[in-house]
């Protein structure tokens, strides 16, 4: 009897565990719905959204895809979600260059990047990518590493040294080691808001944009296909065409970044 009592018992978990997820599901395909009734009124939002709000991202992104297309077709970006003529297969043949690091190089990136305040919200895998990708670079005593005004292409941590900021030849701080720099110029496509000269010997490990830039594109179209296959999984959307679901995928990658 007890054996059957335990079967009863793990029976009647396992139609509450059932029950459960198929509330969960219930729940989900409500939300589905409802977005349903406004993908219209999505397309047009988006529409709107990326013409007025990310202009300068999407040129810099489409700069960095005509350059890779040249060497291997690639696709799609992180940041934004503009649909391209690449697809995962040709961005899985891009091999990004990897320099040795020691562990305590890779966590002073990886701390430098996360202490940013426009690179702490990267996912951690694209941290992971960028920290492999760094190379090392050197510059002596009242060397000029960056110059305001000028058209940027890599993006700094610093891993031993010290370095002066100024603006308009004001200075506006000092940097020491674990910091990053440059990045705005990769990130918006801009020239260089400051300048960076050295007070010391310096240690630094640095990124070009296209490598950047790829890893960007890279994480972003695996995270786009993935919830195009979410969408096209529920009854609902099936029937919608490849390019109001793409749109759809665009904003669910909006909200779930929102809420994380």
């Amino acid at each position: 009897m007890g054996t059957l009592r335990d079967l009863q018992y793990a029976l009647q978990e396992k139609i509450e565990e059932l029950r459960q997820r198929d509330a969960l599901i219930d729940e989900l395909e409500l939300e589905l719905d409802q977005k349903d009734e406004l993908i219209q009124k999505l397309q047009n939002e988006l529409d709107k959204y990326r013409s007025v709000i990310r202009p300068a991202t999407r040129q810099a992104q489409q700069q960095s895809a005509r350059s890779l297309q040249g060497e291997q077709r690639t696709k799609r970006q992180a940041i934004s979600a503009e649909p391209t003529a690449f697809d995962i297969q040709d961005l899985s043949h891009v091999t990004l260059p990897f320099y040795p690091k020691s562990p305590q190089s890779k966590e002073l990136i990886k701390e430098a990047i996360l202490d940013n305040d426009f690179m702490k919200n990267l996912e951690l895998s694209q941290i992971q990518e960028i920290v492999d990708c760094m190379y090392p670079v050197e510059y002596g005593k009242d060397s000029c590493i960056i110059k305001e005004g000028d058209v940027g292409s890599l993006v700094y941590v610093m891993e031993d040294g010290k370095v002066e900021v100024t603006k308009e030849g004001v200075k506006l701080c000092t940097m020491g080691p674990g910091k990053v720099f440059g990045e705005l110029a990769i990130l918006y496509n801009c020239t260089r808001t400051a300048t960076v000269k050295t007070l010391v010997n310096v240690k630094l490990w640095a990124i070009d944009r296209q490598c950047f830039q790829t890893i960007m594109m890279r994480t972003g179209l695996i995270k786009h296909t993935e919830y195009m296959e979410f969408l096209k999984s529920v009854p609902t959307f099936q029937s919608l065409p490849e390019e109001i679901l793409s749109k759809l995928a665009d904003v669910l990658e909006e909200m779930i970044s929102k809420k994380c």
